[in-house]
């Protein structure tokens, strides 16, 4: 298990952009499975929606990268950033509310050199609420915009 002090000193994301909470799971290089608990506190319910707060399946998506960045870089993955180069396959199947807990697995897929190729799914109880394949790299630096 990996708590939000071991997380923070993997991911360089900071409230209010790092999504996950907790890492219940982790087989290097195969999957890793992280813990999101969704709450009305979320600064993004203010806008999405104040009359019906769901939480955004882009974030979804983003809780799932960064269970996956967890992944890489127990993996072994070298560098200190990680970056979406492809997304594909997202299904959201279900809203996810506020007193939710947010189940995020993750399995690799395939890995090249700095490239990862991965497969999510985030669950709700026992219910799949969304899911996607996504491509990422891992940097040893920010890049710049040519």
């Amino acid at each position: 298990m990996i708590d939000i002090q071991g997380i923070q000193d993997i991911l360089p994301h900071r409230y209010p952009f790092l999504l996950i909470d907790r890492i219940i799971e982790i087989e290097p290089k195969v999957k890793a499975t992280g813990i999101k608990n969704i709450t009305i506190n979320e600064p993004f319910f203010q806008g999405h929606f104040p009359e019906y707060p769901i939480m955004p399946g882009v974030l979804i998506v983003e809780a799932m990268a960064q269970v996956a960045g967890i992944l890489a870089f127990r993996s072994g993955a070298k560098g200190n950033m990680v970056y979406f180069m492809s997304i594909e396959k997202a299904k959201f199947r279900k809203p996810v509310l506020p007193g939710d807990q947010l189940r995020l697995e993750i399995n690799v897929i395939q890995q090249r050199g700095n490239v990862w190729r991965f497969s999510g799914s985030a669950f709700v109880g026992d219910n799949l609420v969304s899911e996607a394949e996504f491509t990422a790299m891992v940097s040893e630096k920010e890049l710049k915009n040519a």
